[in-house]
């Protein structure tokens, strides 16, 4: 009885503290073991190992089915409002470029400082898959291969892109399949609505009780880690986890502010004030779809028309992710600098140039969820030779930066929408510059 109320206890714990528990636990088992330690006659590496794969896997089964599900209903959605020829237009360009400055901004500041070129960051590799088997996937890209992806844009068979995951493939499969449905009249068109929203709202619903086992998969990756890698790493994971809380800090704080004042000539500290509520409770839950009402109703109370952020706040619930495309980028290249670092082998402009488009383009069929990035990053890592695997080793510190890179997404919703606003005619005296 008193095991099975504990066991109540732990699982009525908020996720991110459940997932912090195991952090420390897999800490004290880093300190107390070492990879030669056995349990029961079996490696306490592979005993982790199992059930790290296991976690890994099934963020890999979902990734399919939860994007082209997203991307499918973000575009039906967006297609079918009337607003979408004008309003529209503003809005995804006005996304496009937000994105597009969060993504190189990570890009900067993970080329300048270079966390994964540290000493301690040998120590890192040491708990990676092979690296000069890996590097090999990786050496000598150049722009043929950005052609080359850019290419694989459009399908030739659609069953073979998927069982393959080619994003680019599935992406343009997904905003084509979406326009024309919402084309589509009659019954064969509600039917196929309700099919992928339903599809949607299940692998919402999955995803959510996968991250159920994110403590188990935290502890097992992590675990292993520090088991192989011992604490020296930790120095390059903490550099690593200043460079990315720096790109967020400048896009929240200096690229969304400029916009602010230049493009609508609106004060960002007036404005931020009106909008922080929303962005306290992204930062607190980490869920950009949970906050959708709080960033309504502070665009609103802004005075933003309903008109503007019924189509603009919902849309970029589902396709902006600015925080997130950031995020993605500096794992993926902090990642390759730890395994160019001990092979010897740069990681040159043109792969991290395929890790800015396929950050860019993943971000928006991330689900507005806690850890969801994960998935996408599932996806990355392999397009440019990269491990899944390799995931585990920024574990440690996803949960903290998951909830400020939610607090970036919905700022730069709040931010397009008031953009929108303006250039829409729209005077908003409370917040002018």
């Amino acid at each position: 009885m008193n095991q099975r109320s504990a066991l109540s206890r732990f699982i009525g714990i908020p996720l991110h503290w459940q997932i912090a528990i195991a952090l420390v636990l897999a800490a004290f088992v880093g300190w107390l073991a070492d990879e030669h330690t056995t349990l029961l006659g079996a490696s306490l590496v592979e005993i982790l190992d199992f059930f790290g794969s296991l976690f890994l896997n099934a963020l890999k089964m979902i990734v399919v089915p939860l994007i082209l599900s997203s991307i499918i209903v973000g575009v039906r959605n967006m297609a079918s409002q009337n607003a979408f020829g004008r309003i529209g237009g503003k809005t995804v360009a006005f996304y496009v470029a937000t994105g597009l400055l969060s993504v190189c901004t990570g890009l900067v500041c993970v080329n300048l400082i270079a966390p994964g070129e540290t000493e301690s960051a040998r120590a890192l590799g040491a708990a990676l898959p092979d690296s000069s088997q890996v590097m090999d996937k990786v050496e000598g890209r150049g722009i043929r291969d950005l052609v080359e992806v850019l290419k694989r844009a459009i399908p030739s068979n659609i069953f073979a892109a998927a069982l393959e995951v080619q994003l680019l493939a599935l992406v343009f499969v997904g905003v084509v399949f979406g326009y024309f449905m919402s084309r589509l009249n009659g019954p064969a068109g509600d039917t196929l609505q309700r099919f992928w929203v339903g599809l949607h709202d299940l692998m919402i619903l999955i995803t959510m009780w996968i991250m159920r086992f994110a403590p188990i998969g935290a502890f097992a990756l992590v675990g292993k880690t520090l088991l192989i890698s011992g604490f020296a790493a930790l120095e390059a994971l903490g550099l690593f986890f200043l460079t990315v809380l720096l790109a967020l800090a400048l896009h929240f704080a200096v690229w969304l502010p400029l916009l602010l004042r230049l493009v609508a000539g609106i004060s960002p500290y007036e404005y931020y004030a009106k909008i922080a509520p929303a962005q306290l409770t992204a930062f607190s839950t980490a869920s950009s779809s949970a906050t959708l009402p709080v960033t309504i109703n502070s665009a609103e109370q802004a005075g933003i028309s309903n008109r503007v952020t019924s189509f603009v706040l919902p849309l970029g619930a589902t396709v902006n992710m600015d925080g997130t495309a950031l995020y993605e980028c500096v794992v993926v290249v902090f990642i390759a600098q730890v395994y160019a670092f001990a092979s010897g082998i740069d990681f040159g402009i043109a792969e991290q140039m395929i890790v800015v488009l396929l950050a860019l383009l993943t971000s928006i069929g991330v689900a507005g969820i806690p850890a969801a990035s994960l998935v996408a990053i599932a996806l990355i890592l392999p397009a440019v030779g990269l491990p899944v695997e390799a995931i585990a080793i920024v574990l440690a510190v996803d949960r903290l930066l998951d909830m400020c890179r939610t607090a970036v997404n919905v700022t730069s919703d709040l931010v397009v929408t008031a953009l929108v606003a303006r250039t829409e005619g729209e005077d908003l005296p409370d917040v002018r510059a």
